[in-house]
């Protein structure tokens, strides 16, 4: 069981993902959320757009649009469309940087109008597999879950680690004092509010760290406004406001594939939010949770836009808080929206420090690999082979991540699935298990109790 940090304040039969708190707490939890989000959002159309050869203008508006797609992307996913689109969690939709160097090498040969085409098609690749692809959940017992949950974790906390040593490895002065000063300042701060506050000041001490973090950065070493100063009030998105959309089958097979990865990631992120919000992603979940990623793709690709994935940043927030309302994420679509018609708001936001986001997410992303280890501590481990697919998964999967040129002699075809240690791991986690356990690798059920998903599951298998 989680900690009780949650909101209270309302009846106790309504779940905690389904309650609707007041609109000023809502509204502070869901600008938290983006927060811990924006830097993650902007960095793919911030990377295309240089690749592409836009200008400061173009980019601005890229991503002024990429905001509006992520806004409404979160909204369709955490608050859906009846019964047929939307997981219902509190997942936040984004661009994935899976699809980053295939979509830079489009780019770099047939434009922005050929990434987009690329996309559209990826997309609707999306939405005719995932009835198909989300029946692997039965594949999904406590210690593949367990395993994959502990990976997701443990494979977003180096981004951490670049933020905190200012945002890029390459940059001159990473690393410097004052960066790893102010990220550890930042940790301070949010730690103290978390041990001495209480109810909704605890709950937000992300947020409180983030904003302190951010002004005494400013008093004490250089905050960078310019990109506030010269961005315009207001940018209303259009379909193919940069190019009309190309088809080529390369391009659609390639961006194809990678929507595999996509989709694989985006699952992992729904099982592990389930797991922490105390209600499993059942088959069903997952394949509305893929709609909506499919169709947030298609939508995005019109708009020359890219894929859309759920994540992993803020299924370590709701972690971290315990507050775990899916409308609190649906205002944080509207706060993503907000910023993108007004993008002067959003370049406000681009000034947060990177070393700040980094003392942020030490906790954040650490609170990932938390409920994975928890979620492992149910696992019996007596004469079975559960400790063997515990040691694969996480071996295998972190190989990527520490190593980061171990498959660089490797087709580039390969490359787009080697290179993602989440995918890896997910794929050797389900592999082993059957390999191993047999039978009784075929286990849909997370077996907390009371769990009525789980339990309308076990009918229908």
């Amino acid at each position: 069981m989680l900690p009780e940090q949650g909101d209270n304040s309302l009846p106790s039969e309504v779940h905690p993902v389904d309650q609707v708190l007041p609109l000023g707490k809502m509204l502070i939890y869901g600008l938290q959320h983006v927060l811990v989000m924006y830097a993650g959002a902007i960095a793919v159309p911030l990377i295309i757009g240089k690749a592409v050869g836009f200008t400061n203008e173009q980019i601005i508006l890229l991503i002024s649009t990429d905001l509006v797609i992520c806004g409404c992307g979160t909204i369709l996913q955490s608050i859906g469309i009846g019964r047929w689109i939307g997981s219902r969690l509190p997942i936040v939709q984004g661009c994935t940087f899976a699809a980053l160097v295939p979509m830079t090498l489009i780019g770099q040969q047939y434009g922005i109008g050929g990434i987009s085409g690329a996309v559209i098609v990826a997309g609707i690749f999306t939405l005719l597999c995932a009835p198909l692809v989300c029946k692997l959940v039965r594949f999904f017992p406590k210690v593949v879950m367990g395993s994959i949950v502990t990976l997701i974790g443990l494979s977003i906390l180096p981004v951490a680690g670049g933020w905190i040593g200012g945002g890029d490895v390459q940059m001159p002065g990473f690393g410097s004092y004052g960066s790893l000063a102010m990220a550890a300042f930042t940790l301070i701060v949010i730690m103290l509010i978390y041990i001495f506050c209480h109810g909704m000041w605890k709950n937000i001490a992300v947020l409180i760290g983030i904003i302190v973090g951010t002004v005494v950065y400013g008093l004490v070493l250089k905050l960078d406004l310019s990109l506030v100063a010269a961005t315009g009030w207001l940018a209303l998105p259009y379909p193919m406001r940069f190019a009309v959309p190309e088809f080529h089958l390369a391009t659609a097979v390639l961006m194809s594939m990678v929507m595999i990865v996509v989709m694989v990631e985006t699952m992992s992120s729904m099982m592990a939010m389930g797991e922490i919000c105390e209600r499993p992603a059942d088959r069903d979940t997952l394949k509305r949770g893929l709609f909506a990623c499919g169709t947030a793709t298609v939508v995005g690709g019109f708009f020359n836009m890219f894929p859309y994935a759920a994540f992993a940043q803020n299924v370590g927030l709701v972690g971290l808080t315990g507050v775990r309302s899916r409308f609190i994420v649906g205002v944080a679509g509207g706060i993503l929206i907000v910023m993108g018609l007004f993008p002067k708001l959003a370049a406000l936001v681009v000034a947060v420090p990177k070393p700040v986001l980094g003392g942020a997410g030490i906790v954040m992303f650490g609170m990932v690999v938390v409920s994975g280890i928890r979620t492992l501590g149910q696992v019996d481990y007596r004469n079975n082979n559960n400790p063997m697919v515990v040691a694969l998964t996480l071996g295998v999967g972190m190989l990527p991540v520490l190593v980061p040129q171990i498959f660089q002699q490797m087709p580039a075809a390969a490359g787009m699935f080697l290179h993602s240690g989440i995918t890896i791991g997910t794929a050797v986690a389900i592999v082993a298990n059957i390999l191993l356990n047999g039978e009784k690798a075929q286990n849909t059920q997370v077996n907390i109790p009371g769990c009525e998903a789980c339990k309308l599951e076990e009918k229908k298998e």
